[in-house]
């Protein structure tokens, strides 16, 4: 699959991080179609409607966290290609989403070249 056509969805409660999110993709030729969520249910929602190649889930979320959604997800999918966005203090919280199904994480505040490294990795692997 070539990242040119690759759908995303970007799960994030703060609409800023949203954007902060889409355009490093966008800019970075990642993806071609994103689609946004604002909290955990928004985002398994999302994934059976839009079937996006990658998910980016923010772990603190109102309504269904991301680990809540990030396995909600995995078994809809267990092979779907999910990161996690986390804030420097929940290293251990990251580790939990990896058992879980998660492919990688990306830490705020973002750099740039980081996420983008991430997720292009993560959209190549098999």
């Amino acid at each position: 699959m070539s990242t040119s056509a690759t759908k995303i969805l970007i799960v994030d409660d703060a609409s800023f991080m949203r954007v902060v999110l889409k355009d490093i993709l966008v800019s970075h030729g990642l993806v071609s179609q994103v689609y946004e969520a604002g909290d955990g249910l928004a985002a398994v929602e999302s994934y059976k409607q839009f079937k996006p190649d990658i998910v980016t889930m923010d772990v603190n979320m109102p309504r269904a966290d991301g680990i809540q959604a990030l396995k909600s997800i995995i078994q809809l999918n267990p092979k779907a290609k999910v990161v996690m966005v986390t804030s420097v203090e929940q290293k251990h919280i990251v580790q939990d989403a990896i058992k879980s199904g998660a492919r990688d994480y990306v830490v705020k505040p973002f750099d740039r070249s980081n996420v983008a490294m991430v997720i292009s990795k993560v959209i190549r692997a098999k």
